[in-house]
């Protein structure tokens, strides 16, 4: 049996498209690796929203060539990165055998046919028509020994924010059928999922015959589920239908990220966010009264054209008011296609080193005010669903609470079970803790195997 090895970056939907990768190759039965010097086929993953996308995929290219002298190895490159640089990337990595974007995963089986058969290599960055595009089946087997996982919901933006590739890179928006979101879920229960995230570039403005609100209204309503999640959001889609969601369903987690990307409304006008701050604190009001103690995460945009220094300030003094859980926190970097890349110079860029000291304020008052946050919770009691064992100490356990907080806790309750944990330690990012009571066990008992698509995430 071959091997695969594929490195994923960026966010929730490139994993979940790793996992469908994972299932395309289990087809041909290429069995998963979690070591790149093992694989027979090595498939990097890519994501084109951070900075230096491009280099970064460069720079793992180099690594794993070794892997293709000695073994032979098949390489690929999917995501966001290929989709927007197509054929340029065989041009400049002879070694790469395929590239193809992320409506083309279904056609893994037979692009690496071709390659084998054909000795040819391959590139599949053609748009499926949104009339066309068929959203691939989950293969629930896949899912075996997790309590929670991804489903899309929709795939690409029709918002085109100044800043943003997502629209060149995952095209316009495509809502699934709601029927075919709730048969999938159904379906993962049956391997013993739990939770349940509903993934989409935009899920707010999902319109796959019910609205969003609806759907998570729905999914929570499936057998077996107990809890449900979404990313990632718009602001001007937060409707009120959705904040009362929150109200009446406890399964639909106490999480919101809601991306404010500034808080100075002329960068906000200049990033095309169709909001002013004034509008995105009554919208994050109503969701507070709501769910009392929802934890609230964010991204944020430093150093975008044109930001002064009072833009940031203002932006700072945001986020000291809303005092997110978390925020994603990045300098600005330009984006082939976009506006803001095309009008950096006329708006006036951002020396790098004065991006580098706004970004360093901001990250040291969110650390101040997420581990304030995290210590409030030391001596009190947790609720923990349990996916698996701990990454930093495989005696403990691992799981989140509610509010999407990290806990690294003693015990032995089984992968799948609801517990209550006595927090007796945090970090800016974790808690850590010990068993104290077992709230329920999973319907069936998940054997902890290794998932079919193990993948390197890397942010």
């Amino acid at each position: 049996m071959k091997r695969y090895f594929i490195h994923t970056f960026g966010c929730q939907m490139n994993v979940n498209d790793t996992n469908r990768m994972g299932e395309a190759l289990a087809s041909m039965s290429y069995a998963p690796t979690p070591v790149a010097d093992n694989a027979d086929l090595i498939i990097l993953n890519t994501c084109s929203i951070r900075e230096k996308a491009e280099d970064k995929m460069l720079s793992a290219l180099g690594r794993y060539r070794q892997v293709k002298l000695q073994r032979g190895a098949l390489i690929g490159v999917g995501g966001c990165v290929a989709q927007q640089e197509k054929q340029k990337i065989l041009e400049k990595v002879p070694y790469v055998d395929f590239v193809f974007g992320p409506d083309a995963i279904g056609k893994l089986p037979d692009m690496i046919s071709r390659i084998e058969t054909e000795k040819v290599r391959v590139v599949e960055t053609a748009w499926v028509d949104s009339e066309s595009y068929v959203f691939p089946q989950a293969d629930p087997k896949s899912s075996l020994g997790k309590t929670t996982e991804f489903v899309t919901v929709m795939k690409g933006c029709d918002n085109v924010c100044a800043f943003c590739v997502v629209p060149h890179t995952r095209g316009r928006e495509v809502s699934r059928p709601f029927t075919e979101v709730l048969q999938e879920v159904a379906r993962l229960t049956t391997v013993g999922v739990r939770e349940v995230t509903l993934v989409g570039q935009n899920v707010n403005s999902y319109l796959g015959g019910i609205s969003f609100a609806q759907l998570l209204l729905r999914t929570a309503q499936v057998p077996g589920i107990e809890r449900v999640r979404f990313t990632t959001s718009h602001p001007h889609d937060l409707s009120d239908e959705l904040v009362d969601a929150f109200k009446v369903e406890p399964k639909i987690m106490p999480h919101f990220h809601l991306p404010v990307q500034s808080g100075s409304n002329e960068v906000l006008v200049r990033m095309k966010r169709d909001y002013t701050v004034a509008n995105y604190l009554e919208r994050l009001g109503k969701l507070r009264a709501a769910r009392p103690g929802i934890a609230v995460t964010t991204d944020i945009i430093v150093g975008y054209p044109g930001e002064t220094e009072a833009d940031f300030e203002a932006t700072y003094a945001l986020c000291e008011q809303v005092k997110y859980d978390g925020q994603f926190a990045f300098v600005y970097s330009p984006r082939p296609k976009t506006v803001a890349g095309l009008k950096e110079a006329e708006w006036g860029p951002v020396p790098h080193e004065v991006k580098v000291k706004r970004l360093e304020r901001l990250n040291a008052l969110q650390k101040q005010i997420s581990v304030a946050a995290m210590a409030q919770l030391v001596g009190q009691t947790v609720e923990v669903l349990v996916e698996g064992h701990s990454r930093t100490n495989a005696e403990k356990r691992f799981g989140r609470t509610p509010h999407n907080r990290v806990v690294n806790f003693d015990g032995d309750a089984p992968i799948g079970a609801l517990v209550e944990v006595a927090v007796q330690a945090s970090s800016q990012s974790s808690l850590g803790g010990v068993q104290a009571r077992v709230i329920s066990l999973p319907p069936v008992l998940i054997p902890e195997v290794m998932p079919v698509a193990e993948s390197c995430v890397v942010a």
